[in-house]
């Protein structure tokens, strides 16, 4: 069975939102924990309602651009995630992982390791076995020289944040005014243009749970308001 993890569904909502739940959930695992509390905490799960730009911890906008970016009416965000910066929208599926690593047995490199493997389960699922993580400098999940999901973390204390961010449908002209995760020259997919049919965050959920808990090796739960 593995551990507990609690299945979070945020829905469609502002990228902001979506971080705002997941300082939530980092307050909860990190202080006293009830008696009915998942041993390995929770994976907030979502789909970003409109466009937003986003730096990490290494940067990757420059202020003048920012300005740009908002200009387009997309909400621009610095993060504590490793990486540099990304674009997050709809038709994207947003996983955000608050996970205590000690019940899982996993550290932050291996903690990486299964995310990515959550990012090709799900592609395996969906017909395309030949999505791959690359090795250094990449990140994320590619099919040949072009990403199709993004990853960033943060970790402290054996508690992790922030996650993935997988194109599902997602409009990938908003990528054209970034270079996405600071590598020049690489491109961007989706799920539906690879398939060549629209694919939808609702229609990539079931099979990204069905990897999250194969590359976890847990057991997710529905979170329901009233649960903890």
């Amino acid at each position: 069975m593995g551990p507990r993890v609690l299945l979070v569904r945020m829905g469609r909502l502002p990228y902001a939102d979506a971080l705002g739940l997941q300082e939530r959930w980092l307050r909860q695992l990190q202080g006293p924990r009830g008696p009915g509390a998942a041993e390995a905490g929770a994976l907030l799960l979502g789909e970003p309602a409109g466009p937003a730009y986003t730096a990490g911890l290494r940067g990757g906008l420059e202020p003048g651009q920012e300005a740009r970016l908002r200009a387009l009416g997309a909400d621009v965000r610095r993060t504590g995630r490793g990486g540099l910066a990304t674009f997050h929208g709809p038709g994207q599926l947003l996983a955000h992982p608050v996970l205590d690593l000690r019940p899982l047995g996993l550290r932050l490199r291996t903690h990486v390791a299964a995310l990515e493997a959550c990012a090709m389960g799900l592609c395996r699922r969906l017909g395309l076995p030949a999505a791959l993580a690359r090795p250094p400098p990449y990140t994320g999940v590619w099919l040949g020289d072009r990403k199709i999901c993004a990853i960033g973390v943060r970790c402290g204390r054996h508690i992790t944040s922030h996650g993935l961010a997988l194109n599902c449908s997602t409009d990938l002209t908003w990528f054209e005014h970034i270079v996405p995760c600071g590598l020049e020259g690489m491109g961007v997919t989706s799920l539906s243009e690879e398939l060549q049919r629209q694919v939808t965050v609702e229609e990539a959920t079931d099979p990204f749970l069905e990897a999250f808990e194969e590359a976890f090796q847990c057991t997710l739960t529905l979170y329901k308001e009233d649960s903890d």
